[in-house]
């Protein structure tokens, strides 16, 4: 009687029109491995409901986003990323990942009929056009952290889980780094774009931003009084085959690791002819003052929450953007001698801030912030 009550509750809350699954049906967590492309390097995670006897096998992905959607680039650059949760046939899902060489993985979930009919309807419901949209936030609200989020809407005390299996204490940027180990110039991009926000360390629910860890937070949950595997059964759908994709590219720190050697060289001649080299500097305080300024727009003019507080400006100062355009000229201001003990002042609270891990800043920055401090000592020193 109670699981009856319970069923006619769950079916009015999502208010269904949903078709109704026979006996056969079952619902699963499709969980991907990590693609080549850095769009795919995280993984990634759906629903799957099947049916044998309606002819029902369908992909519930919330991992979508519509390109042709009114100032989509615009609202994306501002941090307002409008996904969805779309629909497709299993086969024609799993054709891409065949295609892609990516693993996939199904964890039939241990649920009574009245569950997968619950699971179903709620699915099919937030397909609806009205309900299908929400905003995207990679590291709280994803395709990953979604599939858990439905489980607890439907199933709510039913199903408990447990993350003892997580015995690491990680930031959001060491969860990062060990997906881009094969994307060093992505992982530079995405250390410098980031604040300081994402070296807090992470709570375990919040490592499930990431497919890998929603798959073994699920086979360690339970559901019911009697605390029974919230997992039935794992199949391995799709190996991935081994690759020989060569992704041996010239690393940032051996970019900037030449660039710094090159900026000593020049300051060393410099120094020693006493004639100072001004499209060095001009190109040297442009382009600080340019990432200066993008990162103080993702800080400020966005919604994007993983790019508030970046200490990245200390080194990227903006207003090096105006100062460029004196260090063109033959003979700059006597005041610009001050301006560069700032500059110099700043790199070494940068330098604190690293040690202190306030914000982990990425290694290929290293040779460059010597670099800067010794040129800006030499220019503290010229006239």
């Amino acid at each position: 009687m109670r699981k009856n009550i319970y069923f006619i509750l769950l079916l009015s809350f999502f208010q269904v029109t949903a078709q109704q699954l026979t006996s056969k049906a079952s619902v699963s967590v499709i969980t991907c491995g990590p693609g080549n492309e850095l769009y795919s390097t995280f993984g990634h995670s759906a629903f799957r409901v099947y049916d044998s006897n309606l002819g029902i096998d369908k992909i519930y992905n919330y991992g979508t986003f519509d390109f042709n959607a009114p100032n989509f680039y615009v609202n994306f650059a501002k941090g307002n990323l409008i996904y969805q949760l779309s629909t497709s046939t299993f086969s024609r899902f799993l054709r891409v990942y065949h295609y892609e060489n990516r693993w996939v993985k199904a964890q039939e979930l241990n649920l009574d009929t009245l569950e997968v009919q619950a699971i179903y309807d709620f699915l099919e419901n937030n397909a609806k056009p009205e309900n299908r949209s929400y905003r995207y936030d990679f590291f709280y609200d994803n395709c990953s952290t979604k599939i858990e989020e439905v489980i607890k809407i439907v199933l709510k005390e039913r199903v408990t889980f447990n993350n003892s299996h997580i015995k690491s204490s990680k930031s959001h940027r060491d969860l990062i780094a060990d997906y881009t180990n094969n994307h060093l110039w992505s992982k530079f991009g995405i250390d410098l774009a980031l604040g300081s926000v994402i070296d807090n360390q992470a709570s375990k629910d919040e490592y499930k931003f990431l497919p890998d860890y929603i798959y073994q937070a699920f086979n360690n949950a339970t559901i019911g009084n009697d605390e029974q595997p919230l997992v039935k059964n794992t199949r391995i759908i799709l190996n991935q085959k081994p690759s020989n994709i060569n992704n041996s590219i010239v690393s940032p720190f051996l970019v900037f690791l030449f660039i710094s050697l090159l900026l000593i060289f020049v300051t060393f001649k410099n120094y020693r002819a006493k004639k100072r080299t001004r499209w060095i500097d001009f190109v040297l305080y442009l382009t600080t003052g340019l990432v200066g300024v993008v990162v103080l727009l993702l800080w400020f003019s966005t919604t994007h929450t993983a790019t508030y507080q970046n200490y990245n400006f200390v080194w990227a100062f903006a207003p090096n953007l105006v100062i460029a355009f004196y260090m063109f000229k033959k003979k700059f201001p006597n005041w610009i001698i001050f301006y560069n003990w700032l500059l110099l002042v700043l790199l070494v609270m940068m330098l604190l801030l690293w040690v202190a891990k306030v914000q982990v800043f990425n290694i290929a920055l290293l040779p460059f912030v010597i670099a800067l401090f010794v040129r800006y000592r030499y220019l503290t020193l010229s006239k």
